[in-house]
């Protein structure tokens, strides 16, 4: 019984510490589509320069978990919890470089005024942003439906993304002049896309941890 005990007490340090880069990932991202909104270099540099302290708990992560493979030689549901923790904690820290991008974008566009209004990028990442919250959500409470849900809401954003994008392309030959503008902001639209993507990965996780077998969400 000590010994199941201290293993669920790792188990839940182990999804304490998922969780709080989650968060972070998550502050990381609304700061970036933040700075970009308000052409905001410094908090962009903030962004940036915080990327460390989530790469470092990815690490921690990494260790605790396979530590407690090697100590504890869990199977089934436990082994499960394990590899989806790591396994979302790749996908999170890619949401964090995603965000990290987006801020080196936004710096490279500097004070140049917007070619046009930024309304769709930040819609689009108003939707990806709750992606990344619900699923943080769904793997905390281990709620299937909720995991479900999220991976729906990726093909919204591929469409935005895909609308987006053309519009920008669009604006290239009647705008010589921003073309650098124009393809930095087309980044970023695509650091959205795949910061959806990896919330759709983190939900087929939380799928695989619950159920026992990997499905494919967004099909």
């Amino acid at each position: 019984m000590v010994i199941r005990a201290n293993f669920d007490a790792e188990l839940k340090e182990l999804k304490d510490l998922l969780l709080k880069m989650g968060q972070m990932a998550e502050d990381a991202l609304n700061k970036s589509i933040v700075a970009l909104k308000e052409q905001n270099t410094e908090l962009a540099l903030e962004v940036i320069d915080k990327d460390y302290k989530i790469n470092q708990l990815e690490e921690e992560i990494n260790d605790k978990g396979i530590l407690m493979i090697a100590k504890q030689a869990p199977v089934a549901t436990d082994l499960r919890r394990i590899i989806a923790a790591l396994k979302i904690s790749s996908d999170v820290e890619r949401v964090a470089d995603n965000a990290v991008n987006i801020a080196k974008s936004t710096i490279r566009i500097g004070g140049q005024p917007f070619i046009k209004p930024i309304i769709d990028i930040p819609e689009m990442a108003k939707l990806t942003q709750s992606m990344l919250s619900d699923s943080l959500k769904a793997y905390y409470d281990e709620d299937v439906e909720l995991a479900r849900n999220v991976a729906e809401i990726d093909d919204q954003v591929d469409k935005m993304y895909g609308k987006t994008v053309k519009e920008l392309m669009g604006l290239m030959n009647k705008n010589p002049d921003s073309i650098e503008q124009i393809t930095q902001l087309s980044f970023i639209c695509r650091y959205l896309e795949r910061t959806a993507d990896h919330c759709t990965n983190v939900s087929e996780s939380i799928v695989y941890l619950i159920k026992g077998k990997r499905y494919e969400l967004n099909e």
